[in-house]
């Protein structure tokens, strides 16, 4: 898509509650604040003699009153005790260091081991995706759906190719790079998506309530899934606050073509609707005759082929929909947009991930 804005902003891990703020500030500011010093008066410190070789003071016959033995000691003593209390300020102020440094590195530690047990989480998926995928798909005779398990293999590669255009377009993005440059990446990503939906295509001959059901995607995905997919319309909902500042006529034209692209939506549903209405409307109406029996079972067959056009529909209108926005949109806006939706679908399927790994009260 030609998509100019930032990219898709997501809550930071700690605002989601999994790391408190750091809250030894006040330790920081006791430690270096001005009143940490005693009241009493600088000048009580005793200052150096400035003529330390001169003895006469131990040689004359001068006599010494005694309290001037209790002057000397009084402004040593509170030169100590100042002494003491900046060295208590420099220990309190190093360990402060040492409790920031232990918490960042704590964070750090987290954050790795996190990432690390999301990447575990989503091999394992894709790996037990592959076998349980393999299993149901097992026709009468105990054979695998070799489409559906072809499939399958393509879709965890897919996945695994959009995390690095990703990469790809959040680098370039942030360096000087000419246009052509840029146009060349979003067009290899555009086509990185149309290919996904061939893949589809051919799964759908293979297995339409497969692609149908979501079971190739993670749970947080389906949630949001219209006819094996996501909208056309929530695409154009997820990139849009990314674009800002948009002309007014590309407002315009973003706008008719949600438009439509709510309208073919909601033709596609009502579409569904009706198919299931006939087809359970025609399982109710059979009989148990035997040459009728076969007849509208043949029926009903042919209407449950009409999900593959559904599913090619669907995914016809979410290319269309990506075109358009790439010629609505600048390149480096467009650019951005594709991020953007990137960076949306790899936050459902961590979202999965750390939804399957959270903790469960025994049962």
């Amino acid at each position: 898509m030609n998509m100019t804005s930032p990219t898709t902003q997501f809550a930071p891990t700690r605002r989601m509650g999994i790391y408190e703020p750091f809250h030894q500030m006040s330790v920081w500011e006791d430690a270096f604040r001005g009143d940490i010093m005693p009241s009493a008066d600088p000048c009580m410190v005793s200052q150096p003699n400035d003529r330390p070789d001169d003895k006469s003071g131990y040689t004359s016959g001068e006599q010494h009153m005694p309290s001037g033995s209790g002057d000397n000691q009084t402004p040593r003593s509170t030169s100590e005790k100042v002494q003491r209390r900046l060295a208590q300020n420099r220990e309190a102020a190093r360990k402060s260091r040492m409790r920031k440094k232990a918490y960042v590195q704590q964070l750090e530690t987290s954050r790795l081991k996190l990432a690390q047990l999301e990447l575990e989480l989503e091999r394992a998926r894709q790996q037990g995706l592959y076998v349980l995928g393999s299993n149901s798909n097992m026709g009468l005779l105990g054979t695998i759906n070799p489409g559906i398990a072809a499939f399958e293999m393509e879709y965890s590669q897919w996945v695994e190719e959009q995390q690095k255009k990703n990469a790809e377009l959040r680098s370039i993005l942030q360096s000087p790079v000419s246009e052509m440059e840029l146009q060349l990446l979003v067009e290899n990503v555009l086509s990185h998506y149309f290919n996904l939906f061939r893949m589809k295509a051919d799964a759908a001959k293979a297995d339409v309530f497969y692609l149908m059901s979501g079971m190739w995607r993670t749970s947080v995905e389906r949630f949001f899934l219209w006819i094996g997919g996501f909208k056309p319309s929530d695409l154009i909902n997820v990139v849009m606050p990314q674009l800002e500042p948009l002309t007014d006529q590309q407002i315009i034209k973003v706008c008719n073509l949600q438009h439509c692209c709510q309208q073919a939506e909601d033709a596609l549903t009502q579409g569904m609707d009706k198919l299931q209405q006939t087809l359970a409307q025609s399982i109710l109406n059979m009989t148990t005759g035997a040459g009728n029996y076969s007849s509208q079972m043949v029926s009903s067959m042919e209407n449950l082929e009409a999900l593959e056009s559904f599913v090619n529909q669907a995914d016809h209108l979410r290319q269309q929909t990506l075109q358009q926005m790439s010629i609505i949109l600048t390149t480096r806006q467009a650019a951005k947009g594709l991020l953007a939706f990137g960076e949306y679908l790899q936050r459902l399927r961590a979202l999965s991930s750390l939804w399957a790994a959270r903790p469960r009260e025994p049962t």
